[in-house]
């Protein structure tokens, strides 16, 4: 069985704040795709919900994870995430991965 991490994360930006959490999740897709352990790191928006953000993340392990939250990019995220959005990550396990 895969050790891949996979996580989605759904953020839903805090009224008036579309602009600014589109902003800070611009920011992230470049520099964690870099990262030596990360497979996949897109960044989607709903379609019928314009204020609400998809992040679709796979690492190759649980240390590349820890690799990422330690990095500078992910800090300065975390560090203004909830100021601009409610955020709801979804850890997944893989059953049926190709």
């Amino acid at each position: 069985m895969s050790t891949n991490v996979k996580t989605v994360a759904i953020l839903t930006a805090h009224a008036g704040k579309v602009a600014e959490l589109r902003q800070l999740l611009d920011a992230m897709p470049a520099p964690s795709r870099a990262e030596p352990g990360n497979l996949r790191y897109d960044l989607w928006q709903d379609r019928d919900d314009p204020a609400r953000f998809v992040l679709d993340e796979l690492y190759v392990d649980a240390d590349a994870v820890t690799a990422h939250r330690a990095s500078p990019h992910f800090q300065a995220y975390a560090a203004k995430i909830a100021d601009l959005a409610e955020r709801t990550a979804i850890p997944l396990t893989p059953v049926a991965v190709a």
